[in-house]
């Protein structure tokens, strides 16, 4: 690979020359690199999965782009070199991580994170016998990290489970047993 500085004759030609050099654009520089060809090695198991993780994560980001106002939002977070769809892409990759789940007397604070911003928070409190003794919605805190859903009770012997859900829609689920 090789950076071209200020040859009049590759400051216009983009693309393939021949078999042997591609010359493109990255950043305002102008890159002349070999070319590349189709690898002759079949794909490791990881390699696949990756493969279908990034499909499905540019078909969510499709979507997302679909809406203005998120499409403004990814916008806004590209750096150099990238746009709203790498940024969407990025985002629908990577799922929300539930970092803490707290009891308090009567509420449950959740703390959910995700590199760009987690859309909403569910809550469901189980019984002993799996029955769901109450779900809903938390509530943001100001932090923009914790979130808060208010409890009357928590039956013993059941469950809380805790769903993150980020804007492309990707899901995290944790449950909390309850002694």
């Amino acid at each position: 690979m090789a950076i071209v500085k200020d040859n009049v004759l590759l400051q216009l030609v983009r693309g393939s020359i021949g078999r042997l050099v591609t010359v493109y654009e990255r950043n305002g520089q102008i890159i002349m690199a070999k070319k590349r060809g189709p690898s002759n090695k079949k794909p490791t198991a990881k390699q696949l999965e990756a493969r279908q993780k990034m499909a499905v994560a540019a078909a969510y980001a499709q979507q997302l782009l679909n809406d203005p106002e998120i499409k403004a939002y990814y916008a806004s977070l590209a750096g150099p070199g990238q746009n709203a769809y790498n940024m969407a892409v990025k985002d629908a990759y990577h799922s929300p991580e539930i970092q803490h789940i707290k009891l308090e007397e009567e509420q449950i604070v959740v703390t959910a994170r995700d590199e760009f911003r987690v859309a909403e928070v569910n809550v469901q409190v189980m019984d002993a016998a799996g029955i769901v003794a109450a779900c809903g919605s938390a509530v943001i805190s100001r932090n923009g990290v914790d979130w808060y859903y208010k409890i009357t009770s928590l039956p013993a012997g059941g469950k809380v489970v805790i769903t993150a859900v980020d804007l492309p829609g990707r899901e995290t689920v944790r449950e909390l047993l309850l002694i």
